[in-house]
């Protein structure tokens, strides 16, 4: 029972990990270094954490690319 319930976690956090790659591809930085891109995201995650309305405009970008899915 316990090797399912590890089974079942590994795969949803494989599941997971693909997913926020492909945001990655989706911004178009599959090409850029790794250090840049964790750069990156430690500086927009040290940002929103202190400041709402940083939060709000990278929601707002981020919702308009979704939305912009169909093309």
């Amino acid at each position: 029972m316990a090797r399912t319930m590890t089974s079942d976690a590994r795969k949803k956090d494989t599941r997971e990990k693909i997913e926020l790659g492909g945001l990655i591809v989706k911004a178009g930085l599959r090409y850029e270094k790794r250090a840049l891109l964790l750069g990156a995201l430690v500086d927009a995650a040290r940002r929103i954490k202190s400041d709402d309305t940083e939060r709000s405009r990278l929601t707002a970008i981020g919702v308009e690319a979704f939305g912009n899915d169909d093309q």
